[in-house]
């Protein structure tokens, strides 16, 4: 367990910087580049990423159960991680319609995984992994807000075509596909069927 909340701290804490020390991380960009510390950035989180993914696989074996979750939640789940992967590939696509529309996509992708896990999982490192995540997406989009609103940030998203969504849509399908098929048992040795 100790494993997976260190890497829950590194990854969660990596991505929380723009919501507890917004102008430290300006600062940081402006010294260093852009580059630089999205390369910064980018191997915290990776390593954060693997610590997540490695103490979960060791801590679930020997986790508390809290809760069983009845098995038609477990349905439910794998419905709503097809609309987790759908918006996780519109944050990393163009924008078509929907992103303007989603605003922040990415946020709702980890918040409706987030979810969709607490419902298909009820031992204890289940709660601890996601739980952490839907309470950082949640804060960070009302920090987002309050940043909005006192000007510090702005989102602002111009609408493209609509084949931007057909291939963000596309691509959150077969992804989802292949998650079901086979990666989600071979990245985190639970198979989601």
């Amino acid at each position: 367990m100790l494993v997976l909340i260190l890497g829950i701290v590194v990854f969660l804490g990596i991505h929380s910087v723009r919501i507890v020390a917004p102008q430290w991380r300006l600062d940081k960009i402006a010294t260093w580049g852009e580059n630089k510390w999205k390369g910064f950035y980018s191997v915290i989180s990776f390593l954060g990423l693997i610590l997540i993914i490695w103490g979960y696989v060791l801590a679930r074996p020997y986790s508390l159960f809290i809760y069983e979750p009845p098995i038609w939640l477990k349905h439910i789940t794998l419905l709503l991680m097809l609309f987790s992967f759908i918006s996780l590939m519109i944050s990393n696509f163009k924008p078509g319609k929907l992103k303007p529309i989603l605003k922040h996509p990415m946020l709702i992708a980890v918040k409706i995984w987030a979810l969709a896990h607490l419902m298909a999982n009820g031992d204890l490192a289940s709660l601890v992994l996601f739980l952490s995540f839907l309470a950082w997406a949640v804060v960070d989009r009302i920090s987002i807000k309050r940043q909005e609103r006192a000007g510090l940030m702005r989102t602002v998203i111009v609408p493209g075509p609509v084949s931007n969504d057909i291939m963000a849509i596309v691509a959150g399908v077969v992804l989802y596909a292949l998650f079901v098929w086979k990666l989600h048992a071979w990245l985190i040795g639970v198979s989601p069927v």
